[in-house]
């Protein structure tokens, strides 16, 4: 039992330690050089070289998150984390060997997402996505809204510029993607010039919809990401500050409330 209790405490240390964090993002990052590297011409023996260095990578990844499985507090609860389950599976459908094999391509598309590890070994990047995921049903409307924007301007443009260009203006489907155009200033003047020579008040179409896309719309989308990504930020740091036994800015706060209530009543 002491034996396995230091067995134990060890593999703790080995996780929590920084040096073995950086290793893991150095292997990830030559991880990512290699799946770029296989996609040149080489040598014969450069391709050798690189299938040794993608084993060693692999063997890498399943002794990393061995250590991580054992040093868990609780074995039961490691994959009820997602991210553990995604390294869990991308380490697993690497051992499939690459070569002769049906699941060939399956293991070499598995080989790319291997860069996506870097997030759930950052905790910076794992917070930037889960503020991003959250912010998704606020964002929803938003998109909707914009949707909307953007079929009845596509209808209109297809209504009266569809006889100038049909190529860009032929259909809604077709005016979509011209407004999409638009909207991130694609070369917009050469088909605000073509319709104006028909049209020349067509301009206050154009603009009119690049202010409420492209300016009011996409701020607002910022807004919400940037509004989200405070909160999850705020509530890592609550998290943190309760595991420390340490003061929130929450309660900080409230004891401020209380000192300047009682400087009111003085």
């Amino acid at each position: 039992m002491a034996n396995s209790n230091r067995l134990l405490s060890t593999f703790v240390k080995i996780r929590s330690n920084k040096l073995f964090e950086l290793a893991v993002i150095s292997v990830i990052i030559g991880s990512a050089l290699l799946v770029g590297a296989k996609t040149f011409q080489l040598s014969p023996m450069a391709t050798q070289v690189l299938g040794w260095f993608d084993v060693a990578v692999t063997l890498f990844f399943l002794t990393e998150i061995t250590i991580r499985y054992i040093a868990h507090e609780n074995k039961r609860t490691f994959f009820k984390d997602p991210w553990n389950v995604f390294d869990t599976l991308v380490v697993v459908i690497s051992i499939v060997p690459v070569s002769h094999s049906e699941t060939a391509l399956v293991a070499r598309l598995v080989r790319v997402f291997r860069v996506l590890r870097m997030i759930s070994i950052i905790p910076e990047l794992r917070m930037l996505l889960n503020s991003l995921i959250k912010a998704l049903p606020q964002l929803g409307y938003v998109l909707l809204l914009m949707f909307i924007i953007f079929y009845v301007y596509a209808a209109v443009g297809a209504t009266l510029f569809a006889q100038i260009n049909p190529e860009l203006w032929g259909d809604v489907a077709i005016s979509m993607l011209t407004l999409f155009r638009v909207m991130t200033f694609e070369d917009w003047t050469d088909v605000m010039y073509e319709t104006m020579k028909v049209y020349p008040l067509s301009w206050t179409f154009y603009l009119s919809f690049i202010f409420l896309t492209a300016f009011a719309f996409l701020n607002m989308v910022i807004g919400i990401v940037v509004n989200v990504m405070n909160a999850e930020n705020e509530r890592i740091l609550k998290l943190e500050a309760e595991e420390r036994n340490e003061p929130t800015i929450a309660d900080l706060k409230a004891e401020l409330e209380q000192i300047r209530a009682l400087l009111e009543k003085r």
